[in-house]
């Protein structure tokens, strides 16, 4: 049964792998694999010779010596553990996807616009280099990358140079979400399954973050694509269509900076913050929109569809749906893999068979050389069931170096490929990039980033 239960999950993440040459959305293998995967659970529940208490971290080894009822009730709680903790990153992320869509309601992030002031080529790409970087650790590299594209695509006209320009937004745009606990989907889940906290996190991958940032972006600006100046002409329809469109974006981005000292404060768990956060911007999100200065848009059906909708609503209702659901299903479908004590298992056998690389990051002995691939790994294959399942592979500790690596890893690894992070399969969408053209242009710079901000962890985690 258990051979039964693998091949279903290997089915379907194959399934998610080629949602592009298949054609079919990610988020259904997701599902029907996790359905699958707890349905053959339940119908086998007295052939399993084992169980993982995923609460207490612990392999039952008794697990065959329990009755048919005591199992399935074991089973139940197992079930209502894991669809508590994934909860608590779906709620999480609503509230933060709500938030960013009341900021773009209001044209908040046309302010980032005027950032740009110069027409040199190679000064705004690090200008958005370092937009990329810090909006993603904000409002996450996912919305930082559709925020960012959506502005380059009204300042460079030419979608030759635009293509460059995107690729190494992909690169910031994952590298400033490693660093911070509501970056990247991989990070909050360590953050929420209390792998790692903030302060530590942030000191540990904030340097080498920015290095694998800052290196592939000043390599690139000797590139000829980033020689000469920009034709940038105005265009009174790029300005912000609302006059508290600074105020909100100001207003969201704090509501969400605030989620990670809530919980320091307070104790409670992330989500807690994050629909405080979204309640007070909504607040102001209502009160704006009584005002009849709140809009003023040129297009008058986006005028009038506004006027007789609730912001809130407004923006409950353009809200990423299909990833959410995806996480739901790959999630839950990890979990189930993880209740049979398949992955502790692999995680065993792993740190036995695989050599050491550099300095032990535990006594248990899990090699750098692992974390190394788990990160070119997620260019391949994607990384939440990845870092889902290195939560039930290793026990470490809360703050233990390997989850700070695994953070890094995961994060910056997809880079490489296009496909390998939702930055960049966004990005691929928006602008049409050719796979094989990034291969050779981006990827070598995204490797070059990623290996020396390993190298710079791997230097610099003994100070913490």
């Amino acid at each position: 049964m258990e051979t039964i239960i693998i091949l279903v999950f290997v089915i379907g993440y194959l399934a998610i792998t080629l949602e592009h040459s298949i054609k079919i959305d990610k988020l259904i293998p997701a599902l029907v694999m996790m359905a699958i995967c707890w349905a053959l659970i339940a119908l086998g529940i007295d052939h399993f010779p084992q169980w993982f208490d995923s609460a207490k971290h612990t392999l039952l080894e008794n697990f065959g010596l329990l009755g048919h009822d005591e199992k399935m009730h074991l089973m139940e709680e197992t079930l209502l553990h894991h669809l508590g903790k994934t909860s608590e990153i779906l709620v999480f992320l609503l509230g933060a996807m709500t938030i960013v869509e009341i900021i773009d309601y209001f044209d908040g992030f046309a302010t980032i616009k005027g950032f740009v002031k110069t027409k040199k080529k190679s000064k705004i790409l690090w200008i958005f280099a370092f937009l990329a970087f810090i909006l993603s650790a904000i409002i996450d590299n996912l919305t930082a990358t559709i925020v960012l594209i959506s502005i380059l695509q009204k300042i460079v006209k030419d979608r030759d140079v635009r293509i460059w320009y995107a690729g190494l937004i992909i690169i910031a745009a994952n590298a400033g979400g490693a660093w911070s606990p509501i970056g990247d989907v991989t990070t909050t889940m360590l953050w929420i399954g209390k792998k790692v906290t903030t302060g530590h996190l942030i000191g540990y991958l904030f340097i080498p973050s920015l290095l694998c940032m800052l290196v592939p972006t000043f390599i690139a600006s000797f590139l000829p694509a980033f020689k000469g100046d920009l034709d940038i002409q105005e265009d009174e329809n790029d300005k912000p269509k609302s006059k508290f469109s600074a105020t909100m974006l100001y207003l969201g981005l704090a509501g969400i900076v605030s989620v990670p000292v809530f919980k320091t404060v307070t104790h409670l768990p992330p989500y807690v913050g994050m629909m405080l956060a979204l309640g007070v911007v909504a607040i102001f999100a209502e009160i704006y929109s009584n005002s009849k200065f709140s809009i003023s848009s040129h297009d008058s059906a986006e005028s009038d569809a506004h006027a007789h909708h609730s912001p809130v609503h407004h923006s409950l209702s353009k809200i990423e749906m299909p990833s959410i659901l995806f996480f739901l299903g790959i999630l839950m479908a990890v979990a189930a893999l993880e209740s049979l004590g398949i992955l502790f298992g692999f995680a065993t056998t792993l740190q036995d068979t695989m050599p050491m690389l550099g300095t032990e990051l535990h006594h248990e002995g899990v090699s750098d050389l692992v974390v190394l691939l788990l990160g070119v790994g997620s260019a391949v294959i994607d990384n939440v069931p990845l870092v889902a399942a290195s939560l039930g592979m290793f026990s470490e500790p809360i703050d233990n170096e390997l989850w700070h690596f695994i953070a890094y890893s995961a994060g910056t690894g997809g880079s490489m490929l296009i496909i390998g992070s939702a930055a960049g399969v966004v990005a691929m969408g928006m602008e049409k990039i050719d796979f094989f053209w990034y291969l050779k242009k981006i990827a070598w710079l995204a490797l070059a980033g990623f290996l020396v901000g390993a190298a710079a962890f791997m230097v610099t985690r003994t100070l913490f």
